[in-house]
């Protein structure tokens, strides 16, 4: 199995730099946290994003249930929540199938 790459935030805006033309780093640097920002706050305000050819974000919300606890078989209330849901793009879709083919 191979590893696998990850690339973090700082090695986004190190990348789109290094790339951009005539963009300095601290500027990238404010647009990608900007775009972060604007995203997480359409999200904590229930919207919804949507990247054509990329995918979409939105939130699934789960209603309060009784859970147990594995460890000792205890019931344990599970309150309502809002859970970040991201669903791929036809395009990202197809373009990673496209590799493992």
């Amino acid at each position: 199995m191979q590893a696998q790459a990850v690339i973090n935030k700082s090695d986004l805006i190190s990348n789109l730099a290094a790339n951009a033309d005539g963009l300095e780093e601290h500027i990238v640097d404010e647009a990608v946290r900007l775009i972060l920002a604007m995203m997480v706050d359409e999200l904590v305000h229930d919207g919804r994003i949507e990247i054509r050819g990329f995918g979409s974000f939105c939130l699934h919300h789960r209603e309060a249930r009784e859970a147990r606890n594995p460890r000792t078989g205890e019931k344990v209330s599970v309150g309502a929540k809002a859970v970040p849901f991201f669903k791929p793009g036809k395009a990202l879709r197809e373009s990673v199938n496209a590799i493992n083919d």
